[in-house]
């Protein structure tokens, strides 16, 4: 699904939705070295970083609530103010970070993304596809195994609420205060300022959505994800 704000304010989600960018666009390959912000980054590890950001022309800032895991900004994505500047970064990264998010810091979140990108920047978000989850809540149950992952074996309740095991062991940042679809995602991320969204669901229980500023170029990144084994389906 794309989204893309109306030149009427209203939102539209469509499929058609390359648009020709402003002059002087700088398309994501043309920079030697560019920044890339990982939210909700965790216990460091180099697979966590998506592959589009593992060459070595991009450089990781970790950010993440727990200072426990040594990341190199300790704040939450709600507000990073004080931390860290507007337009600095040309992409941001956040791997199952979002729905940490109480229901109401989640457009705050979204603004945040918007103001620490550069004007031709993007963010690539993932996060539990609430649809699929509840589909195999209604077929399953809520202590079904739904997948199995490096931490264990994963519910439908661990996908609802957050991992048991991790908050059973006292890591309150593991709770899920919030639940996104994919229209969900898209509208919110058009909300806080994103030029064009485009959203995906996968069959791994996961909703993705890549969000461009004004002056990115879209083709360009999509393009690239595509080669990373992210397609996004689109038309135009």
């Amino acid at each position: 699904m794309n989204f893309r704000p109306m030149a009427d304010g209203r939102r539209d989600a469509g499929t058609v939705v390359f648009k020709t960018m402003p002059a002087g666009s700088v398309r994501p390959h043309d920079r030697q070295t560019r920044n890339v912000l990982h939210t909700g980054c965790g216990i460091y590890s180099a697979r966590k970083l998506h592959p589009m950001f593992g060459g070595r022309g991009w450089r990781e800032t970790r950010l993440d609530v727990d200072g426990s895991v040594q990341p190199d900004i300790v704040c939450s994505i709600h507000d990073m103010r004080s931390l860290v500047p507007s337009g600095t970064y040309d992409a941001i990264w956040s791997s199952h970070n979002i729905e940490h998010l109480h229901a109401h810091e989640v457009p705050l979140a979204f603004k945040e993304l918007y103001r620490v990108l550069k004007p031709d920047g993007f963010a690539l978000l993932r996060c539990p596809d609430l649809e699929s989850v509840a589909e195999s809540l209604l077929q399953n149950g809520p202590d079904h195994t739904a997948y199995l992952s490096p931490s264990g074996p994963i519910s439908v309740l661990d996908m609802l609420y957050g991992h048991g095991a991790s908050i059973a062991d006292g890591k309150m940042t593991m709770r899920h205060h919030t639940g996104f679809t994919a229209d969900r995602l898209g509208r919110l991320l058009i909300d806080a300022g994103f030029a064009e969204v485009h959203t995906k669901r996968a069959t791994d229980f996961d909703l993705w959505a890549v969000a461009f500023m004004e002056k990115a170029t879209p083709s360009a990144v999509l393009a690239e994800l595509a080669r990373c084994g992210v397609a996004f389906d689109h038309e135009g």
